[in-house]
């Protein structure tokens, strides 16, 4: 191959990579913008928004018109076959209508399909917020399930050198056989767990795919990072910000909002709407006269009235109760996430300063008696037991901390 030719090629290779679109998973945003862009759950809710606000404006509008053509005496008493011809009947009648509602009607049938858009698009917030949700959560599990199988895979190799010290301390003479067996029991349950993890890191990647609606099969990157932890929450202004952002909550104030003019809608039933018309009247080729029309619906049916009006009354009550119950238990479930996202900092921060540097500690001690022969193999294998889970725990904390933080925005419907 000429060496034009060889660089060309490889010049087309990694332009081909460099704009390579770069696989979501290495980050929770990346996941996030994928579902934003993908999620046919998010699309729906979206679109079922757009689809609301397309029914403002014929809430409002005026009923179409009518027309009406009367066509008369089409036999002329008889002296001619029945005609549908205007000029050979006896006369015809064109009559156009216009349905008025009574005033107001109108603006508060706007009004009503408005706080129901309003609602539509508080739905799909709250769909988005919880999508994200889900998917900050399964990140967190994925990032803990991949971090757990690293830890597994370094502690198998360490339990294989152990292995190794007692192999060798038995050819010496200095330790029993039971040594190297209890290292391969140990290593053996470690692999073990390891085929579990490897397990349920699959079950994960597949959850995040169908989350993103991309093939159950597809890659995902390695979890790299999770998100950081905002050193200091104010419970009060997250509360206040709960009140003035959730998605719930503004659906339900919505759902007041348009209660409210569906009951004001009620009782201006109390008045008739009105119909205009107007008839010129055809004889022939020509039109001999014209009518002016004003029709209205009486009212009469008072007590269907009065029901109808306690109805919108209730439903208003009811709105308002759902609502007050609905901030009651967010505020509690806030406070709830706050508590639990602080107990899990103080675990991490214990794990990390306290029991792990114990662990290690305690590990290289035995370690280093058991080679002096001072300390017996299971108390090595104690000690390495110890420094895994402490290791185990740390990364549970981290974890915790970001399925609370998931928790907090989800309440919130923003991030913080």
């Amino acid at each position: 191959m000429k060496p034009a030719l060889a660089a060309a090629l490889l010049f087309l290779t990694l332009a081909g990579t460099a704009h390579a679109e770069p696989l979501p998973g290495a980050s929770v945003e990346s996941l996030l913008a994928a579902a934003r862009e993908h999620s046919p759950e998010v699309r729906m809710v979206r679109l079922e928004a757009e689809a609301a606000r397309e029914r403002i404006q014929p809430a409002g509008a005026l009923p179409d018109p009518i027309l009406r053509i009367e066509l008369e005496n089409i036999t002329k008493n008889g002296n001619q076959s029945a005609t549908l011809d205007p000029a050979r009947t006896g006369d015809t009648k064109y009559t156009l209508m216009q349905p008025l509602p009574f005033w107001g009607k109108r603006d508060l049938k706007r009004e009503v399909a408005t706080a129901e858009a309003t609602q539509a698009e508080g739905r799909a917030s709250d769909t988005w917020a919880e999508v994200a949700s889900r998917i900050k959560t399964l990140y967190a599990q994925y990032w803990l399930t991949g971090q757990s199988l690293q830890l597994t895979r370094e502690n198998i190799e360490l339990t294989r050198r152990l292995e190794q010290i007692a192999q060798v301390r038995y050819a010496g003479g200095l330790a029993a056989q039971q040594d190297a067996i209890r290292a391969q029991l140990e290593r053996s349950a470690m692999d073990t767990e390891l085929v579990g993890m490897e397990s349920e890191f699959h079950h994960l990647m597949v959850f995040i795919n169908a989350m993103l609606a991309r093939p159950s099969g597809a890659t995902l990157a390695e979890p790299a990072a999770l998100r950081p932890i905002p050193t200091r929450l104010d419970g009060a202004a997250l509360n206040d910000r709960l009140l003035a952002a959730n998605p719930q909550l503004a659906i339900e104030s919505a759902r007041v909002g348009g209660a409210e003019k569906s009951r004001e809608l009620a009782y201006r039933n109390r008045y008739p709407d009105l119909t205009l018309g107007v008839a010129p009247m055809q004889v022939q080729n020509r039109v001999d006269a014209w009518s002016l029309m004003l029709e209205m619906n009486l009212p009469l049916q008072q007590g269907t009235r009065r029901s109808q009006e306690r109805e919108s009354e209730r439903m208003l009550e009811a709105a308002s109760a759902r609502k007050e119950a609905l901030g009651h238990r967010l505020q509690g479930d806030l406070s709830a996430a706050l508590s639990n996202l602080e107990g899990a900092r103080t675990t991490e921060q214990i794990t990390r300063t306290r029991l792990l540097p114990q662990a290690e500690l305690t590990f290289k001690s035995a370690l280093a008696g058991y080679e002096n022969g001072k300390v017996d193999f299971a108390t090595l294998l104690d000690a390495q037991r110890q420094i895994r889970n402490a290791k185990l725990a740390l990364l549970r904390a981290q974890a915790s901390q970001q399925l609370r933080l998931a928790e907090i925005e989800r309440l919130l419907g923003e991030d913080l």
